[in-house]
């Protein structure tokens, strides 16, 4: 691809004077002017290329690098140079981000930060509210802590793995250590009682492995910090006081801090006084809306915070493994005090550090008001250095000799599993009640599961991090024993938990025989309207006598063409079964918040049946009646061959990603749903790229407009319109007026604004409708994601237009020869109608617009 320098210069935008039409709103319905426009395209999930988006297979790269970059049509480069030629439509500019979610092989990796990505959803996930400051601060404490317990559970199955199944079962048993020649140095058996053969050593040893993993995981969370939470965004001066307050619906529980609304003005001061009251309108709407505040997307101090904790924890879970195990033999009657006093020591070592790193992830963190420049960085390098000195401590007190410790048995896992699973589901209720004190206090009938979504998802994943780490310690136990049983095995626990996943997998089949009856539902009532839509069914003589509308500009079908189709069965039922599964997709809090308790509650069962019986689910039912016995002996036996068949194809999907480009691209949607967000609550959740994305959008808009005094569309599909809508938020008020928000395919209100109520909810749309009153909103039936935003004319102009038209024709026309397809989410532009909305966009931003600012 053609590629050329920059053509525009990043220098800071700033506040533009005010119009000499006293701040009179732009969207005045005045004609275009002639100054050159822009439409900076947004792509959505799924990435594209520019040339695609362009629709022109010779592109140049205007600003940006190889992850993500502005492009333009060759033809259209030097468009500022000569307006004369675009009077009348706009040039197209292309933001291609798909390479921040899909970019190199290492993408691959994240697919085992599936849960950590999972509970960063649940933080955002808060119910709106106002006026609970404290009760906001604990939601956000509690999915913090989730958080940190996924870690924790992480690297505990980790060192099951590894110390375990691999050092203390395995080495410890001749047949197993024959089987597997690469551990003769550790068996006692095989190496004739060598060196490396103690326990102990063995151990040490094998703390290698999920040492390594927690070092990999600090790696990857700082080499993803220093690409995404590190790119600063624009750096506004409201002219407001450094004092700061928690705004009254302050996300508080992700450790921030809020300016207030009303100390922007400081009496005495007559400059400052006029200079507060012009900015006073934009920044009044601004700062209710969190995504709005300068700092919002700037993490780097609360992601470094958090990844010190996270990593100390990783370390502490290691040292814990290795060191509690010889400080529990050394209590023994007639052990060597001087290694019982060294045992007592290192645990409380432990509990010391464990207690820091707790308070650490409690703390709060960065502002949002203001881009926090600063960094911890005592805390940041002291607290992961020490929690690896007390785990170096730990591998050399259990590397001491010890001739009469032999290992038996397994290590006491069941108590460390049970209790981060105990720990797990008290946190999660704990959050579902204070997520319900929340929703109540402000209830809001479009918000998805009465304000539960947050607990229901940070519920699924600690299931999703229980079912990984179950399925690669029966994976492990069952390659290292074979079929001769030589081992222990894991944990009981974990045979219980995979157990349960045959009655969840009766659940889910029969959600799905729901939703498949609710879509055989659907599309017979949509088949009507598919029928009255598309003139296929004569009109009922009383009603004769009303006035038919008119079609709208650009618009298409039978009402467009005065065209009768003949009607065809098998088009009918295709159509109204594309709207009835589109439809489905309003039904996803039912199935979430089914499966999110069907798996609280068997998660209870399988601790409960763990803890009382100390025994599998099969020898537990062992003696009972045949159906019980029966019953357990095929859930056990069902659970851990579906959680290694799942863990294998785990397996091959990473692995496939790693090689494939299009495998990345596919895993690379899962990520751009559920990596928009910033990386509040868990630092080694796969990175936000939104905090590249903002600030390169809200920077191309700024600069643009100030060096050519311009007009400018942002137009965001899908994905994209979320990018968009943040952006318009970031932008000064100056830069503001200039600008017209173009949404089409936009999830905004069907998934955002009912699963992140906080800050996608009816108020902060209805402020983005204030601040961004040239804003038009396209979708259609047949869109499984797109929708209405819901936004009355009160707020401003209509922003929702007439759903859009799909297919364009129902049969052979004069205008479609041939079938035209069913779209559903994608190529709005191809829609006659969309370029008309773009004209009346611009047309409507008026011609009352200051002039280009000019380098002093």
């Amino acid at each position: 691809m053609d590629r050329a320098r920059e053509h525009t210069t990043h220098t800071e935008p700033r506040e533009q004077p005010a119009s000499r039409h006293g701040g009179r709103h732009p969207c005045s319905g005045r004609s275009a002017t002639d100054a050159t426009a822009l439409e900076l395209l947004v792509h959505g999930v799924g990435g594209t290329t520019p040339e695609r988006m362009l629709d022109d297979p010779r592109t140049v790269r205007v600003t940006g690098d190889d992850t993500a970059a502005v492009f333009r049509r060759i033809d259209d480069a030097d468009a500022e140079k000569r307006p004369a030629d675009y009077r009348g439509k706009p040039v197209p500019e292309a933001y291609v981000w798909c390479n921040l979610t899909s970019g190199n092989s290492s993408r691959a990796l994240w697919l085992l930060l599936l849960p950590f990505m999972v509970v960063n959803l649940a933080h955002w996930m808060r119910p709106s509210t106002r006026g609970r400051r404290r009760t906001v601060r604990l939601y956000g404490l509690l999915v913090r802590l989730a958080g940190l317990t996924l870690t924790v559970l992480l690297v505990a199955a980790a060192c099951e793995v590894a110390l375990d199944l691999t050092a203390w079962q395995c080495a410890g048993a001749r047949a197993c250590a024959d089987a597997h020649t690469w551990l003769g140095f550790l068996s006692p058996a095989v190496s004739g009682d060598g060196w490396w053969s103690q326990p102990g050593r063995r151990l040490a040893v094998a703390a290698v492995v999920p040492a390594a993993l927690t070092g990999l995981l600090w790696y990857l969370s700082h080499r993803t910090w220093s690409a995404y939470e590190s790119q600063r965004p624009m750096d506004r001066d409201d002219g407001r006081a450094e004092e700061e307050e928690p705004a009254p619906d302050s996300p508080e529980g992700d450790g921030r801090t809020h300016i207030a609304p009303d100390v922007g003005q400081k009496a005495g001061a007559t400059a400052d006084v006029q200079e507060t009251a012009r900015v006073a309108p934009d920044v009044e709407d601004t700062a209710r809306v969190a995504l709005g505040r300068p700092g919002f997307w700037y993490g780097r101090r609360l992601v470094a915070r958090l990844r010190a904790a996270h990593a100390a924890a990783g370390f502490l879970t290691v040292a814990a493994a290795v060191g509690t195990s010889a400080a529990r033999h050394d209590r023994r009657a007639g052990g060597p005090a001087l290694l019982e006093l060294l045992g007592w020591l290192l645990n409380s070592a432990l509990v010391l550090l464990a207690v820091s790193v707790v308070w650490v992830v409690c703390r709060r963190g960065r502002s949002e008001r203001r881009l926090d420049k600063e960094l911890d960085e005592n805390l940041v390098r002291r607290l992961p250095a020490c929690s690896i000195a007390v785990l170096v401590l730990a591998v050399v007190y259990a590397g001491w000799s010890r001739p009469g410790w032999r290992s038996t048995g397994r290590l006491p896992g069941d108590l460390a599993f049970g209790g981060i699973t105990l720990v797990q589901g008290f946190l999660v209720v704990a959050l579902g009640v204070v997520a319900h004190t929340l929703h109540r206090s402000r209830p809001d009938p479009r918000t998805a599961m009465y304000g539960l979504a947050g607990p229901a998802v940070a519920m699924l994943a600690c299931a999703l991090g229980g079912v990984m780490s179950a399925g690669v310690a029966q994976r492990v136990a069952d390659w290292l024993g074979g079929t001769q049983d030589a081992l222990s095995g894991p944990p009981v626990l974990l045979t219980w938990q995979a157990s349960v996943i045959p009655p969840l997998l009766l659940v889910l089949l029969a959600l799905l025989g729901w939703l498949t009856h609710r879509t055989w539902v659907l599309r017979e009532a949509e088949t009507a309207a598919v029928e009255r839509e598309y003139g296929l069914l004569r009109e009922p003589p009383q009603e004769q006598h009303e006035p038919q509308k008119s079609p709208a500009p650009g618009a298409s079908g039978p009402a467009a063409n005065g065209e009768h189709e003949a009607q065809d069965a098998g088009r009918t039922r295709r159509i109204a079964r594309t709207r009835a599964v589109a439809a489905l997709t309003d039904r996803a809090p039912r199935v979430v918040a089914v499966t999110s308790t069907v798996t609280l509650l068997l998660g209870a069962a399988a601790l409960t049946g763990a803890l009382v019986t100390g025994e599998t689910p099969a020898g537990a039912a062992h003696g009972s009646y045949d159906v019980v016995a029966g019953a357990a002996e095929t859930a056990q036996a069902l659970g851990s061959w579906l959680i290694g068949v799942g863990f294998l194809l785990f397996v091959t999907w990473g692995r496939r990603a790693y090689k494939d480009a299009s495998a990345r691209r596919t895993i690379g949607i899962l990520w751009d749903v559920g990596t928009f967000w910033p990386r509040a609550a868990h630092p080694f959740a796969p990175p936000c790229y939104a905090e590249r994305a903002v600030p390169d959008l809200t920077w191309r808009m700024a600069t643009w407009t100030r060096s050519t005094g311009g007009r400018l569309v942002i137009s965001g599909h899908s994905q994209g319109s979320v990018l968009a809508a943040a952006a318009a938020w970031q932008l000064t008020p100056s830069v503001r007026r200039r600008v017209a928000l173009l949404t089409y395919g936009s999830p905004l209100e069907r998934l955002y604004g009912r699963w992140f109520p906080a800050h996608f909810g009816p108020e902060s749309l209805a402020a983005l409708h204030r601040e961004v009153d040239c804003w038009r909103n396209l979708y259609r039936r047949t869109d499984p994601i797109g929708g209405p935003v819901r936004l009355t004319s009160r707020h401003g102009p209509q922003v929702d237009a007439e759903p859009f038209t799909d297919p364009l024709a129902y049969g052979r026309t004069g205008a479609h020869p041939l079938p035209a397809p069913i779209l559903g989410h994608s190529d709005y532009q191809a829609d006659p109608a969309f370029v008309a909305e773009r004209k009346h966009l611009l047309d409507r931003l008026g011609t009352d617009l200051p002039g280009p600012r000019t380098s002093p």
